[in-house]
């Protein structure tokens, strides 16, 4: 089957599915005329903005309970994702703090030792916690 061709099916496809749900929506039948109105909605258009309404919600509550899983799984591998991004810095800038270890108090690369150890102090920090806080979430 042509591209075009599929296009073709799929737009009129869309297009009679979405005003089918919109006759549905706001209470007509297939011939255009209006059917019986629910008792519990009220007359004329406001009756049908609130089944609409209704409509609307249900589809919201449904999606996000269909969703709810993926959600929380999704989350906890997002945390454990970046958790191991923040401890890339903590192996990039170890060599360095090893390195620069003698003179962590007055010698040459004092500035270098503690700039190293204020980066590895913060960057552990912070993969640690992401990872504690995805282990609380399972």
């Amino acid at each position: 089957m042509r591209p075009q061709t599929i296009g073709r099916v799929l737009g009129i496809g869309l297009r009679v599915a979405g005003r089918m749900a919109g006759q549905a929506i706001m209470g007509e039948d297939a011939q255009g005329t209006t059917a019986r109105v629910q008792p519990s909605a009220a007359p004329g258009a406001q009756g049908r903005g609130r089944a609409a309404g209704q409509a609307t919600r249900n589809v919201g509550r449904g999606v996000s309970g269909f969703f709810q899983p993926f959600k929380r799984v999704g989350g906890k591998i997002l945390l454990e994702v970046v958790s191991v991004f923040f401890l890339l810095p903590v192996v990039v800038f170890m060599p360095v703090l090893w390195r620069t270890r003698e003179s962590w108090q007055h010698g040459p690369d004092h500035r270098t030792f503690l700039s190293s150890a204020v980066v590895i102090a913060v960057f552990l920090y912070l993969g640690v916690s992401s990872f504690w806080r995805a282990r609380r979430r399972g």
